[in-house]
């Protein structure tokens, strides 16, 4: 079973007006992305990997111990990541439910609060990666960083939000300027009903 290269859930400008723009989603999907999908294709083509679903192989060839991640969890977690990451994001300005509201309070003292961890774990992870907010097997929402493509499958953690800090997702708009790319992110681009309905 080959995987494919999913649509954008809206135009490649649509987001321009909150700070991604058309050229952003232009490499970031259009190429990245999908050098993500072919490559983890050609990876598992044959393989006992050929006809499982992205979990399972995220789930599979996760080693927690590897300093290095081997090719097919590096192309099949990143084309899981990049799947999440453009359906977390809306090109209206979204409010935020009262459920997460609630949760988030609970879990971090305030909406605020969590925008600020989330922010600070975004930009204190060195090199590649992303910074989540994930909930637990105990239903308590946290926030995780990772390094390169590893994400909350590998901790059978649930993603409710994942922004990406490689710096191929903001350096056409931000250049080096992580830390304002993560506040546009928080502030004018994540999809908060999309957030809640993943709790």
């Amino acid at each position: 079973m080959a995987f494919d290269l999913p649509d954008l859930p809206y135009a490649h400008d649509a987001l321009a007006g909150n700070g991604m723009s058309k050229e952003t989603l232009e490499f970031h999907h259009d190429i990245h992305h999908k050098a993500y999908v072919d490559n983890g294709n050609k990876l598992i083509a044959g393989t006992e990997w050929e006809n499982k679903s992205l979990e399972e192989i995220i789930k599979g060839t996760y080693d927690p111990n590897a300093v290095a991640q081997n090719g097919i969890f590096n192309n099949i977690s990143q084309l899981w990541n990049h799947n999440q990451f453009w359906e977390m994001m809306s090109p209206g300005q979204s409010s935020m439910p009262s459920e997460l509201e609630s949760a988030l309070k609970d879990s971090f003292g305030s909406v605020d609060k969590f925008k600020e961890e989330f922010a600070a774990a975004g930009a204190g992870q060195f090199g590649s990666g992303w910074a989540w907010l994930v909930k637990g097997g105990d239903g308590g929402l946290k926030i995780r960083k990772t390094e390169n493509g590893v994400n909350p499958v590998c901790f059978d953690e649930t993603a409710l939000l994942g922004c990406d800090v490689w710096e191929h997702s903001y350096y056409i708009d931000f250049r080096n300027k992580r830390p304002a790319y993560l506040d546009n992110f928080l502030n004018n681009l994540v999809d908060w009903e999309n957030v809640a309905s993943r709790m």
